[in-house]
Formats: structure tokens, sequence, C-alpha cells
């Protein structure tokens, strides 16, 4: 299920770098996390929805990937971004 108007603006707001920053990978970073928490929640309620499963895995590994990135370019925001979305227990 997609993130709504409201919730996908006010992530990208918090997150972006400029005014005109809606891409940056702190900003799909951002974003993927709120996905992978909606579908951690449905996983929860249903354990056999194999399809959603799936889709979770790819988000995740897509996450990861960006989060790889950023932390190769800029270790800096790499860590306040760990930090401010409270990932990586």
């Amino acid at each position: 299920m997609p993130l709504s108007m409201s919730v996908k603006n006010d992530i990208i707001s918090q997150y972006k770098k400029s005014d005109t920053d809606n891409g940056s990978a702190e900003v799909q970073i951002a974003l993927l996390t709120q996905r992978i928490r909606d579908l951690t929640e449905h996983m929860k309620e249903h354990k056999h929805d194999f399809h959603s499963n799936r889709g979770l895995m790819k988000l995740v590994g897509r996450r990861r990937r960006l989060m790889r990135y950023l932390q190769r370019e800029d270790l800096a925001k790499y860590r306040e971004l760990i930090e401010s979305l409270e990932i990586r227990g």
C-alpha cells in the first residue's frame, strides 16, 4: 500500500536538503523506512502473505544499498540519519 500524500510530504519536508529536493538519498531512505514499517505491521497480521513479504525484502535491499552509498559519501549524514530514523538497533 503506497504512502498517503500527506505522510509523504511530511517526510520529504523533514529530510530534504533544499526547497527543491525530493530525491536525495536521505529522503529516499526516509520514505523507504516508512514503507518498510508499514509493511512490517501488515506482515505481523498476515503471516502467509508471501507476495508482500517479497516486496518487503526488496524494499529492505533497496534501503540497504542507499545506506551503503550514503555511508561511503557522507559518514556524518549517515550516522545522523540512522539516529533520527531509529534504525540499526
